[in-house]
């Protein structure tokens, strides 16, 4: 599917032109979550074949007949399975909620994304209760990552399931969740584009929290443009492909390129990528100032009992563990439990340090279009050795989540785009702005996607 149309703009342009139908699309993506050599098994969840189809030649119908479609009727999408979907059991990747019944009604972001014409071929794998940016997870399986899957290297996470559906052409576009980077980790490690918005700006209601400070509804594709039309659906505003984000509608970006607490730790492929992904910015166009954001460094203290995710986390889960804690994954109960340690002095201090951040954060931002860093220091390490091993799983943990988790923390809106060499590990580069300002974020997005692509 993806090897014909690479793009959600692709495919609705040849669905309006009467190139394609949407019963086809979704019978390709169908063969490659059914295939026997391929990774759908661990991808999903629940696969909607019935309803997909059905919906798919409704939309065909419609077509024919001249009806008048929304611009992404009849493509089709993946659904994280922390997302309530009517007739689904949301089991937010976990055997604990296996009994709960099913969803009554769609979330009012899945919702929104309907009425835009998008169509969930089915649910997504994912961390359990989206508690690690790895992405494994011992109840489901964990699909791997499709560079270099013979030797197996994990997805990330938490929307583990999200990044291979798109990568491997089973949906257009990845729904998922981002509470420290879920959807932009992924990305980075699978060669996508994943986007966190401004969290305000799409509802969070009817999904399985992690984080109520934190969360914010996400998604992954190909492109910028892919993720820019998700984004729009998701928090129910029109989509027209006539205002999309594109590199000429932006003049020479001036990129605030941070130097400090993003770079520790960098594995020399990420390193090379990275300082080559600076050349071939600047040598597009460019202007790149180094930046230093000091008080990062804050962050790890800031955050030392658990942060935000971990009481708010236990809050949700209180009840569950009182009859269910052996049932979860032992690595995800761990850091819920670390909800504990913090009274309520602390959290009230972490909200205020949370604030002052944001505000310094402005400050820091300001001059820029957008402050660029890897999206995270490493290439994707091998399922079986972070398996084996939970001291490296958990210090894999954190130096994955730790780049991406300062747009959360700062409430601001963020983007990963791929650029490393066609064929290499994939490496992330993440755009940061401030809160509010995504659509600005997206038109800076697109510039950046096009001058890496050009260094390709």
């Amino acid at each position: 599917m993806t090897d014909t149309f690479p793009s959600l703009f692709a495919a609705a342009c040849a669905l309006a032109q009467g190139k394609v139908s949407s019963r086809h699309l979704t019978e390709l993506a169908l063969a490659r979550i059914h295939d026997k050599e391929g990774e759908g098994s661990q991808t999903f969840s629940v696969v909607h074949a019935d309803s997909a189809r059905k919906q798919a030649d409704l939309t065909d119908t419609r077509r024919r007949a001249g009806e008048p479609l929304p611009p992404l009727a009849g493509l089709l999408m993946s659904v994280k399975d922390l997302f309530d979907e009517a007739g689904s059991i949301t089991r937010a990747g976990s055997v604990v909620l296996s009994d709960a019944p099913p969803a009554q009604q769609d979330a009012p972001a899945i919702a929104l994304a309907r009425q835009a014409g998008l169509i969930s071929i089915g649910r997504t794998t994912m961390t359990e209760f989206a508690f690690s940016g790895v992405g494994m997870n011992p109840h489901t399986g964990t699909p791997a990552n499709p560079w270099d899957r013979a030797n197996r290297r994990i997805p990330g996470g938490s929307s583990s399931g999200a990044a291979v559906s798109v990568s491997d052409g089973m949906a257009f576009v990845g729904i998922g969740s981002d509470t420290g980077g879920s959807c932009r980790i992924p990305a980075a490690l699978t060669g996508l584009t994943g986007y966190k918005p401004t969290a305000s700006r799409i509802s969070t209601r009817g999904t399985v929290p992690l984080s109520s400070t934190l969360d914010s509804v996400g998604s992954l594709g190909r492109t910028v443009s892919c993720c820019w039309a998700a984004d729009r659906a998701l928090a129910g505003l029109p989509v027209d492909w006539s205002a999309r984000p594109e590199a000429h509608k932006t003049s020479r970006p001036r990129l605030g390129v941070l130097q400090n607490y993003v770079l520790n730790g960098v594995d020399d492929t990420v390193a090379s990528t990275w300082h080559a992904a600076l050349k071939q910015l600047e040598k597009s166009g460019a202007i790149l100032e180094d930046v230093c954001f000091s008080e990062l460094e804050n962050l790890p203290q800031i955050n030392r009992l658990g942060g935000f995710p971990a009481p708010e986390s236990l809050a949700w889960h209180a009840p569950l563990l009182e009859h269910k804690s052996e049932a979860y994954d032992p690595f995800v109960l761990k850091r819920i439990l670390r909800g504990k340690e913090q009274s309520a002095v602390d959290y009230l201090t972490l909200q205020r340090e949370r604030q002052a951040l944001i505000n310094r954060a402005e400050q820091v931002i300001a001059p820029y279009d957008t402050l660029i860093m890897p999206t995270v220091p490493v290439i994707a390490p091998h399922i079986a050795d972070l398996a084996a091993d939970e001291t490296l799983l958990t210090r894999t943990n954190l130096l994955l989540l730790r780049n991406p988790t300062v747009a959360n923390f700062i409430n601001g809106c963020a983007i990963s785009l791929p650029c490393h060499a066609a064929g290499g590990a994939p490496a992330g580069l993440m755009a940061m702005q401030t809160g509010h300002k995504d659509s600005h974020l997206f038109h800076v997005a697109a510039w950046l996607e096009e001058a890496l692509r050009l260094g390709k």
